[in-house]
């Protein structure tokens, strides 16, 4: 298989399936049914919110360099 490249909105969903992947499962009787996306005014991602229903399960901050290349993803 070759490896896509990455640009600044697929380093983003690279990000995330990463964060996601290295997260523990929620809770018990807990499931991912909502994803919430907020966008820096440059079109950059911001954050990612993660419900079970109306329930903020947790919150995924994107942090990218003046180059414009992913630096940083935190979760809350």
């Amino acid at each position: 298989m070759t490896e896509v490249p990455y640009g600044q909105y697929a380093e983003a969903y690279k990000a995330i399936h990463s964060a996601l992947m290295d997260l523990m499962a929620p809770a018990p009787g807990k499931k991912i049914t909502k994803l919430a996306f907020t966008w820096y005014a440059d079109g950059t991602l911001e954050t990612l919110k993660v419900y079970d229903e109306a329930q903020l399960l947790f919150t995924l901050t994107f942090t990218w360099n003046a180059d414009g290349t992913l630096s940083e993803v935190a979760r809350t």
